[in-house]
């Protein structure tokens, strides 16, 4: 298994219609995301200040946006690592897989929108680090 390395992390913008009313974003797989969108789901009440513990995946991509609040996301590709902070509903960040990920810095009352390229499946997890390493050294 092969990392695409962070060069393939790619912070989205997304439309933003501007209104009085109230602002509208959207997403739209192979126009914003490289990707079929097969699973959503959420992340919400995590304590402020508090993290979610990392893994990578073997096949899945996935897209996150920060819908309210803040986190961190902190990319590792075995070589660096960056943090992108999220904390905006018309941007996101797009991770492509055997990229290692955690979620971190939660703002309270934050909720993650996460877009992923499969559905789910426990054998696409790596949830070690040292096993993730291994990983990326035998390709």
């Amino acid at each position: 298994m092969k990392s695409m390395g962070l060069e393939a992390v790619k912070i989205v913008d997304l439309p933003k219609i501007v209104d009085a009313r109230g602002n509208l974003s959207f997403i739209e797989e192979f126009r914003h995301i490289p990707f079929p969108i097969k699973r959503s789901y959420w992340v919400y009440d995590v304590p402020g200040g508090e993290k979610r513990d990392g893994h990578a995946f073997i096949e899945q991509q996935e897209f996150i946006v920060a819908l309210s609040g803040s986190f961190d996301v902190i990319l590792n590709d075995g070589r660096q690592e960056k943090v992108y902070p999220l904390n905006r509903s018309y941007y996101g960040v797009y991770i492509p897989n055997m990229i290692w990920r955690r979620l971190e810095n939660f703002s309270t009352n934050s909720l993650a929108l996460v877009l992923s390229s499969t559905l789910y499946d426990p054998e696409d997890y790596i949830e070690d680090y040292d096993l993730y390493l291994k990983c990326l050294e035998h390709g």
